[in-house]
């Protein structure tokens, strides 16, 4: 009797691995980011997307229909700029560097005119730009007088050997290759002027003296997109004047591949905002593409990782755009809000200026 005694407990064991057997032949749940469940695309069959800054958010409640409707169109026509450089056959890479440009064109904002002014009351931008297909990248840091620096940084990739060009080196070999100069007050704008008297003024008292919003304006305002061809080609940009009232030299994420831009084909293209230091740290960009190569996660699972966990335990808020191969677009952020848009495969161009237009928005 006592011999069958072992009986027992084997049967329990294979009562409960039997009844665990369907639940371990079902694909795994999506990533939760608590009660609620699982993180969501924010859209698919995207081609183009564009981001215009992380930080202080848009509120429905404060914001009149001539302030949206210009955010709205800001992002818009960066999207059109980019839709006719690929209906037109163009790649990834020249559909970017449009979109971009129209950004740093518009002056509300941080990039290009409209940029912030440093501690010096000047201007000094940023910008990278890196191609999936051979992760071929170029980037300036620094720049005084180029109007539109991503269209520097794509030049640095096509004709130089290097990666990144910083300061007056950068400035002369724009101008070398045929980018017209222009002067410092060509960035100026008053409401930017009054950010900086603001900064100053709390620096003075003894507050935040870099960065943050004054009240009316939207966000941190750096500029970016994503795009992916009709080859499956991807390529990312970012564009930024940095922090109002930064140290003269300060240098951010935003020129950074790994950083503030990633783009790897068969993998994500990538480009942050937010705070810049911490997405250095963390190597923003480029972490999320490994937690797809490397750690098997999706884009939106990878994405939100990035953003809602990893840069918030090294003290930085911000958001990031993120365009798989297949059109899947994840565009989490764990600052207020994110001004976003993108384009999708059949032309519709979609903005999103108010947090809760995010899926991931509570």
């Amino acid at each position: 009797m006592r011999s069958r005694l072992w009986i027992v407990p084997v049967l329990t064991v294979l009562v409960a691995v039997a009844a665990a057997l369907p639940a371990l032949s079902r694909p795994a749940p999506d990533r939760t980011d608590g009660p609620g469940g699982g993180h969501r695309p924010d859209a698919t069959g995207v081609v183009l997307a564009v981001h215009g800054g992380a930080g202080t958010a848009l509120r429905r409640e404060d914001t009149d229909a001539r302030t949206e409707k210009a955010y709205r169109d800001g992002l818009a026509a960066a999207l059109r700029a980019g839709r006719k450089v690929l209906r037109e056959g163009g790649d990834s890479v020249a559909a970017v560097e449009a979109a971009v440009r129209v950004l740093e064109d518009d002056e509300l904002f941080n990039a290009g005119k409209g940029a912030v002014f440093n501690e010096d009351a000047g201007h000094e931008l940023d910008a990278s730009i890196m191609r999936g297909s051979d992760q071929a990248a170029g980037a300036v840091a620094g720049v005084r007088h180029v109007r539109n620096p991503v269209s520097a940084a794509r030049l640095v990739m096509e004709r130089t050997p290097h990666v990144l060009l910083a300061g007056e080196g950068a400035d002369a070999f724009a101008a070398r290759n045929g980018l017209t100069p222009v002067t410092q007050d060509y960035f100026w704008t008053q409401a930017r002027w009054d950010s900086l008297m603001k900064a100053k003024e709390r620096a003075r008292k003894g507050g935040k003296a870099v960065g943050g919003s004054a009240p009316g304006e939207a966000a941190l305002g750096t500029v970016g997109a994503v795009a992916v061809d009709r080859d499956r080609g991807l390529a990312a940009a970012t564009s930024t004047g940095g922090m109002t009232n930064k140290m003269a030299g300060r240098v951010g994420d935003s020129p950074l591949v790994g950083a503030g831009t990633y783009a790897r084909n068969g993998t994500v293209a990538a480009s942050a905002t937010g705070a810049g230091e911490v997405f250095v740290r963390g190597a923003a960009t480029a972490t999320l593409a490994h937690l797809i190569e490397f750690g098997g996660k999706d884009v939106v699972a990878a994405a939100h990782e990035v953003v809602g966990e990893r840069l918030p335990r090294l003290g930085g808020k911000g958001g990031v755009i993120a365009l798989d191969p297949r059109g899947v677009l994840s565009a989490p952020f764990s600052s207020e809000g994110m001004l976003h848009g993108f384009l999708t495969e059949d032309g519709r161009i979609v903005t999103r200026v108010f947090p809760d237009e995010s899926p991931g928005h509570r």
